[in-house]
């Protein structure tokens, strides 16, 4: 969806359940690399770009395989049990990430190595296929602490809908895992910029540089940093079509 479009955009109540993050742990370098905040690539508006974030922290454009060594790749258990999480299930070609999940209900799913941040800005391209009723397409902020659901998580991109049509926005916080949530209208088939900001008076959600939901209700904000992460998960169901999650590149900024 590009800028002057917004009349594409509607809200909704949705329900979603847990995205489970991996753990972080050492720092995502960027040395050696030009700053990429002018470049677009398949993303060609950003909040970051209209809203003035200046030059990201840290980032990926996914160029190098040897990239995904700043991130954990999950190798465990799916989601709830669900099949198998494998660092086979990502790879980075053509200057694109790739996370796939096969016939058989193994996906892939990985957290950004490294301190996170409390209150921050968090900028991904990405679009996701279709599928039959099984993989949910998703980018999230996970605790450092990994205190699950104490330590809150903001799904600030989660698709359920095979069709790749209904984007979700589900913040979840407290000891007893309540939530609030949101929806968009759109073509998540194609390249779309998804953003997050965090701050000490809200937490707001925009795709392609238009803000799309909000909150400033603080009793719902994580306590503690966060990091990011991104996931391709089996929720149950059949995996015969397969799936996947494209990425062309990931941002993180700080705030202020």
């Amino acid at each position: 969806m590009s800028r002057g479009k917004e009349s594409r955009i509607r809200w909704g109540v949705v329900v979603s359940v847990v995205v489970a993050c991996a753990a972080a742990g050492v720092v995502w370098s960027v040395a050696g690399k030009a700053d990429p905040s002018n470049t677009a690539g398949h993303c060609g508006d950003t909040a970051a770009a209209k809203f003035g974030w200046g030059t990201p922290r840290r980032f990926a454009d996914f160029n190098d395989p040897a990239e995904l060594s700043n991130w954990w790749l999950y190798d465990g258990r799916g989601h709830a049990g669900n099949g198998r999480r494998t660092p086979g299930a990502i790879s980075v070609s053509d200057g694109l990430l790739t996370i796939t999940g096969d016939g058989q209900g193994t996906s892939g799913g990985m957290g950004l190595k490294g301190p996170g941040q409390i209150h921050g800005r968090w900028e991904v391209c990405a679009k996701s296929s279709t599928v039959t009723d099984t993989y949910h397409s998703v980018l999230l902020a996970w605790p450092d602490a990994e205190d699950w659901p104490a330590g809150g998580e903001i799904d600030f991109m989660e698709i359920a809908d095979p069709k790749r049509q209904t984007v979700e926005f589900n913040l979840h916080y407290g000891a007893d895992d309540r939530k609030t949530s949101g929806s968009v209208q759109i073509d998540a088939t194609q390249w779309h910029s998804w953003a997050v900001e965090w701050t000490p008076d809200r937490i707001t959600a925009y795709v392609d540089g238009v803000k799309w939901w909000e909150t400033t209700d603080s009793a719902t904000f994580p306590p503690r940093p966060m990091h990011l992460c991104m996931q391709l998960d089996n929720f149950g169901g059949d995996t015969r079509g397969g799936g996947q999650q494209n990425v062309d590149w990931a941002r993180e900024y700080s705030y202020p």
